[in-house]
């Protein structure tokens, strides 16, 4: 049960260390360094490459590997690994006849060790940047025949090309156990890191994930061709035409504005502001209560549940008798750009004949400054690839700054989003 392993290129000293954590195992048959020059170490091999995430990188891999199981570390930072960790991997790769096999892991951020459970993989589990962790041991032959079958040539979409069609046929197992730790110099929060898909700069990133999960989904026969049911949007009456709902608990320093962006609509039609208060406890309950005894437009609910999270609230606004017809999202920290947006959200529906409209949005600080990445277009929302591009992708439908999204209460896998 031998592993060849393949690990990213490194700073020498860190290299180093991560090529002894390896050595340690019995198990280890060889260590391949994956980077652009032989590197000045010996005892390793080295295959020419730039990155886990080209294609031909993943193809020389498996090439290259002989033993049982393959492992990648895709960090260049060093790795430390559990006490029998590796062997902990192996052992539960074989019992579950994994395709790919990945563990929960320690995180050094700052020289503060913190645990990092991953979540477990299932069928359908397409998003791009699913973590796995950094270090993934995959069953030679399962690698090997995936690899013979990614016929796309891709510079940052291969690793999870690799994925994808491993996990046509086989599991992908999580060993739920902190084998390995893996250094953390992205301190960002996570809010600020889920930007960076939408990032302009990495529209070229967007365009081949895209790619790899269209081509995905028809292989397994899942993919939702452009074709839409016509919306009768008057075959059902409604109190009004459109309902804003906003979520809140404890946003005491902006759902002031955020209010006041929703009332200050310009609109032809009647519409109304649903605030689902989760409980707050910090002034906010006390806040939207004051505006809605000057303005019966707004709707405060307390819901009588306490476990609701945001998408909790979000269907308590949605199943109330007084919702409206198009159920208009915004987040309790954001504006409305101008006192048009409603009225030019509804009049999508209609244009377009869709049942989800998804605007786009600029990012802002408090003062209302555009800050990076500025503005999020979402231009992987297409009527031709958009329904399948929401499976691959983490939306991200809150952001600080002006944002529209909206839904309809109807069937989207049937109805075209725009």
């Amino acid at each position: 049960m031998h592993i060849s392993c393949f690990i990213a290129s490194a700073d020498a000293t860190d290299l180093q260390q991560t090529i002894n954590q390896l050595r340690e195992s019995s198990l280890v048959e060889s260590i391949t360094v994956v980077c652009d020059e032989k590197p000045a170490i010996s005892e390793v091999l080295w295959i020419k490459g730039s990155s886990f995430t080209a294609t031909e990188t993943i193809k020389l891999i498996a090439a290259a590997s002989h033993g049982k199981f393959t492992l990648l570390y895709t960090k260049s930072l060093p790795l430390t690994i559990g006490q029998f960790g590796l062997e902990r991997m192996v052992r539960m790769a074989e019992d579950s006849s994994a395709g790919m096999l990945y563990t929960d892991y320690f995180e050094s951020k700052s020289g503060q060790l913190q645990p990092n459970p991953v979540i477990e993989y299932q069928a359908g589990s397409l998003r791009d940047d699913f973590n796995f962790g950094s270090l993934m041991l995959y069953n030679t032959a399962a690698l090997k025949s995936a690899a013979n079958r990614m016929d796309a040539q891709y510079t940052f979409a291969a690793l999870y090309d690799l994925r994808l069609k491993v996990s046509q046929n086989h599991s992908l197992v999580r060993l739920p156990e902190f084998l390995y730790t893996e250094v953390e110099n992205d301190t960002r929060k996570s809010g600020q890191k889920m930007f960076d898909y939408v990032d302009p700069k990495n529209r070229r990133v967007q365009i081949e994930m895209e790619e790899a999960c269209t081509q995905h989904l028809k292989d397994v026969g899942a993919y939702l061709e452009p074709k839409f049911k016509t919306i009768e949007f008057d075959e059902t009456d409604f109190p009004v035409e459109a309902s804003v709902i906003i979520p809140v608990r404890n946003r005491v320093t902006t759902i002031t504005d955020a209010i006041k962006s929703v009332l200050s609509q310009q609109t032809n039609f009647d519409f109304n502001l649903i605030v689902i208060d989760n409980h707050s406890t910090d002034g906010t309950t006390e806040i939207v209560k004051s505006i809605a005894v000057g303005d019966k437009r707004l709707i405060h609910i307390i819901p009588g549940r306490k476990d609701l999270g945001i998408g909790g609230c979000w269907n308590e606004g949605v199943m109330d008798s007084r919702c409206g017809k198009f159920a208009v999202q915004l987040d309790s920290d954001d504006l409305y750009i101008d006192d048009s947006v409603l009225t030019k959200i509804v009049n999508a529906f209609y244009e377009q004949q869709c049942a989800m409209v998804v605007g786009s949005y600029q990012m802002v600080n408090f003062k209302l400054e555009e800050i990076p990445p500025g503005l999020i277009d979402h231009k992987e929302w297409t009527p031709e690839n958009g329904r399948n591009n929401a499976l691959a992708h983490q939306w991200s439908w809150c952001a600080k700054g002006f944002l529209y999204t909206c839904v309809t209460r109807g069937e989207s896998s049937e109805y075209q989003l725009w």
